[in-house]
């Protein structure tokens, strides 16, 4: 183990067992909010979640105020979720930072020594590796090359394109929603990620970066008692994990 991480924690797994399975979709909250530094804490534990090349593509929009929170509400197809948590999270994809993010990275890299290859990486291969040029044309020669040069080895492939550029961002972001609705859960607080909801008006709304893509919004607090609707269940584990 490196040194300089320190000593892991001990890590209780029935607890994590009960934080994972007692996390549901809530459909109904109570009013009653969620104090802000438990919120803090929650976005914070959220943005440790694992990216690609730790460029951070997400963005997160909390929306308290009751009158614009109604509004969200109703771009949400007015979803028993939306209307009754006391807060709702606009979680965006953000495939348009790479090139900052990507400075920022060299900028704050928090060792004494940053290792060459980082500074390589960074300075470099990133901006090759995520450009797309102009019309998309420096993406579709990087698959071309890709192509010829995957006949003799492994190569990685993509992203090559606006779209895979979109794709790329949105895999980071639901890394990050999927360790808030943990951390809210850990916290004694409940969620409903909502894919149910009109983007062009979330976006008009909460006045959201045009390149940005809408994950989800998330609707956050404390349960009601009628807040689960169905019991859990999943399919036969067999359909999904493949031993090879």
């Amino acid at each position: 183990m490196n040194a300089k991480a320190g000593a892991l924690p001990d890590i209780n797994v029935d607890e994590f067992r009960k934080v994972v399975r007692s996390r549901r979709s809530i459909r109904r909250f109570k009013d009653e909010p969620i104090p802000q530094e438990i919120l803090n804490d929650c976005l914070e534990l959220a943005t440790l979640a694992p990216n690609s090349s730790n460029l951070q593509p997400w963005e997160f929009f909390v929306v308290k105020t009751p009158e614009l929170k109604a509004k969200l509400a109703d771009a949400c197809l007015g979803q028993n979720a939306a209307k009754t948590a006391p807060l709702l999270i606009a979680i965006v994809a953000r495939p348009d930072t790479w090139r900052d993010h990507a400075r920022l990275a060299l900028e704050e890299w928090p060792e004494t020594k940053m290792p060459s290859i980082v500074d390589k990486y960074y300075r470099k291969i990133a901006p090759i590796h995520y450009n797309q040029g102009p019309f998309g044309v420096f993406g579709a020669a990087k698959k071309a090359i890709g192509l010829v040069a995957g006949l003799s080895r492994p190569v990685p492939r993509g992203p090559y394109s606006v779209n895979e550029m979109k794709i790329w961002a949105t895999k980071s972001t639901a890394l990050a929603a999927e360790n808030l609705m943990l951390a809210l859960r850990a916290h004694g607080y409940d969620s409903c990620p909502m894919e149910g909801f009109d983007e062009c008006r979330v976006k008009k709304l909460l006045k959201l970066p045009r390149k940005g893509l809408v994950t989800m919004v998330l609707a956050a607090g404390k349960r009601a008692e009628d807040g689960v609707y169905n019991q859990q269940y999943r399919f036969d584990q067999s359909r999904f994990v493949h031993y090879l």
